[in-house]
């Protein structure tokens, strides 16, 4: 059995954005993928396994530890590897990166529905958050979006600053309402439980991509931000009832299941598009493990053509 083992600082100049949205589209095409998630605790550190499986594309684990102790100790929090298994026989075929994974499957997911969604001649996009995220979702949108400028928000304003110094074409952005405001998408990845991104704020045209939200206490949007716009999922199976951004509204009578416009299965019947240029389109993302299981298909493809 030869199996790979795919480290980050080898493999990634080799991964390319658009390509990625390409290989997530294609695996829409295919069967509905079975997922399941598991958790084991030992306060205060969790043992989370994600997995899928796809008829025709095999099966994928990733497993992640969380240790909330160890920046303490220069030790970056969360551990972890994708394990990816053949569909023909179950034998293991790669064990890749579980940060590598990650980067390219949670901006790949939102840079996807954004070539869906996005006026195609947007110029200015918000990134809310200068975490690692922001930075993953600032090269993922700018191969989509060559020729856009780039604002900043941050609740710590030298994160946001920092992140400026890096691109040429990102500045920063003091007050968030403003920036909302004047951007034609707006890329929200950030840790909060109380929606940052309000209703009254939008536009007609524009784009909202959620990202940071995964438990269902969390939400970075509010219930107008929601009535005002066209929602859609990544996965209606996994983040109607398990993610606070729309589980909440969805508890509350805001929404209904039949606001949810459409998901990446509906890519293949057209539904999952921009009607017309004054709409509000909003995308949940909410990166399940089926995602994973197609990314970490792509990046093996890639890592084996080099």
């Amino acid at each position: 059995m030869n199996v790979e083992f795919i480290p980050f600082d080898a493999c990634d100049p080799l991964l390319d954005w658009n390509a990625l949205t390409d290989a997530l589209t294609a695996g829409h095409s295919m069967p509905r993928a079975e997922v399941d998630d598991t958790f084991l605790y030992r306060d205060p550190d969790t043992l989370l396994s994600r997995a899928a499986w796809i008829d025709g594309m095999g099966a994928a684990v990733k497993t992640a530890t969380i240790f909330p102790g160890n920046p303490a100790n220069d030790k970056p929090a969360v551990n972890g590897a994708v394990s990816l298994f053949s569909d023909v026989d179950g034998t293991l075929e790669a064990i890749v990166d579980f940060h590598l994974v990650t980067k390219w499957k949670t901006a790949g997911d939102s840079l996807l529905a954004a070539k869906q969604l996005a006026r195609p001649d947007s110029k200015v996009i918000l990134i809310v958050g200068a975490g690692t995220v922001g930075h993953s979702l600032y090269k993922a949108y700018s191969s989509a979006f060559p020729d856009a400028e780039f604002l900043i928000w941050n609740r710590s304003l030298g994160s946001a600053a920092r992140m400026a110094e890096v691109y040429s074409n990102v500045s920063i952005a003091p007050d968030l309402a403003s920036a909302v405001r004047s951007s034609d998408i707006v890329t929200s990845a950030t840790m909060t439980q109380s929606p940052l991104i309000k209703g009254e704020w939008l536009r007609p045209g524009q784009h909202i991509d959620l990202i940071g939200a995964y438990r269902s206490d969390m939400r970075e949007a509010d219930d107008d931000a929601l009535r005002c716009s066209r929602i859609f999922v990544d996965s209606r199976a996994t983040t109607l009832d398990h993610i606070g951004e729309l589980k909440e509204p969805l508890a509350n009578g805001v929404i209904t299941r039949d606001d949810i416009v459409a998901d990446f299965y509906d890519l293949t019947n057209g539904s999952f598009a921009r009607r017309s240029d004054d709409e509000i389109t909003l995308f949940k993302n909410g990166g399940g493990a089926h995602l994973d299981l197609m990314v970490s298909r792509y990046i093996l493809e890639a890592w084996r053509n080099r």
